[in-house]
């Protein structure tokens, strides 16, 4: 079944709901999402998600969003979990200035009457952050519902958290993300004409702009699986400014896939960070450039060859 999506408001009582903004939607996300679904189950009710477009504080401290993925993708995930409704709300003023009771009273039990709520341990609402899990468990009978709080979620003693992934991300740790956010971190683009010098040193690329609104990753060389008409391909990925041949460049993803032949042009490819072989340097020549990238196709091909890493 479809998950419906709403982007406002509406009466929709006796819901199992989750509350969570649900970057990434990583392993401890999935655990708060799934348990909602399943006390929708056993109560033979639906389940349904309240998250907003942009994370609050693009609005309360006018940040630039920069997420792990993008809106589309984390209400395909969030549905992949069994969620039966999403809605996706506006962060304005309304939402911001409301006191934790007023918005727990206004905003959700006006609308949907839940018989269920769950969050993680440390979900915050309302102004000041007023409302948190004791808050939330307090209200329990005054409200009707029953409150489910979602203890932290470790892998390896580590907290499984939307600001670890962030950090592993900025950091270029791609190894560790996948315990994590339960796979690697990746980025989508159509492939745009470059500048074809690629294809003059033998390794033809396809190159994308950065999204702008996905957390940047650290830059440099690395290797990664390139997604591609649903084949997936070993390759090596170059993220920088190409301060050899172009030192004020735009920020470029350039895609090397080996074992492909082909045309990439104007193709919508996902592609997944698997280890970082190098950061980002100049050369002084362009030879000296190919025999580097001779050098980093020898260095993935090694790390694919010793780490049990899926292609079709």
């Amino acid at each position: 079944m479809t998950m419906q999506v709403f982007y406002e408001l509406n009466k929709n009582p006796e819901m199992s709901l989750c509350l969570g903004f649900f970057d990434g939607v990583h392993e401890g996300h999935k655990v708060v999402l799934k348990n909602a679904v399943n006390l929708a189950k056993q109560n033979s009710i639906k389940s349904a998600v309240i998250t907003f477009k942009h994370h609050p504080l693009c609005y309360l401290q006018n940040r630039t969003p920069q997420y792990i993925i993008s809106l589309e993708d984390r209400l395909k995930m969030i549905e992949a979990q069994g969620i039966d409704c999403a809605y996706v709300l506006d962060f304005d003023e309304n939402i911001a200035d409301a006191l934790a009771y007023d918005y727990l009273k206004d905003f959700i039990v006006a609308n949907f009457s839940p018989k269920f709520i769950t969050t993680g341990f440390n979900h915050y609402f309302g102004a000041n952050k007023q409302g948190d899990a004791s808050f939330l468990r307090f209200y329990q009978k005054e409200f009707g519902y029953k409150y489910f709080e979602i203890p932290p979620i470790t892998f390896d003693n580590t907290l499984i958290s939307s600001s670890k992934i962030r950090q592993l991300i900025q950091e270029g740790n791609t190894e560790k993300i996948p315990d994590l956010l339960g796979e690697y971190f990746y980025v989508k683009g159509r492939v745009i004409t470059g500048q074809r010098l690629g294809r003059t040193l033998s390794f033809p690329t396809a190159n994308l702009k950065y999204p702008s609104d996905i957390i940047k990753i650290s830059k440099g060389v690395y290797a990664a699986l390139t997604e591609v008409d649903n084949k997936i391909y070993k390759s090596i990925i170059n993220l920088g400014k190409r301060p050899t041949v172009q030192g004020n460049h735009a920020l470029l993803l350039e895609a090397h896939l080996l074992n492909f032949e082909g045309n990439l042009y104007d193709k919508d490819i996902k592609v997944s960070f698997v280890k970082k072989l190098r950061d980002e340097q100049k050369f002084a020549s362009l030879p000296d450039l190919k025999s580097q990238l001779v050098k980093d196709e020898s260095c993935a091909l090694e790390y694919f060859g010793n780490h049990k890493i899926g292609t079709t």
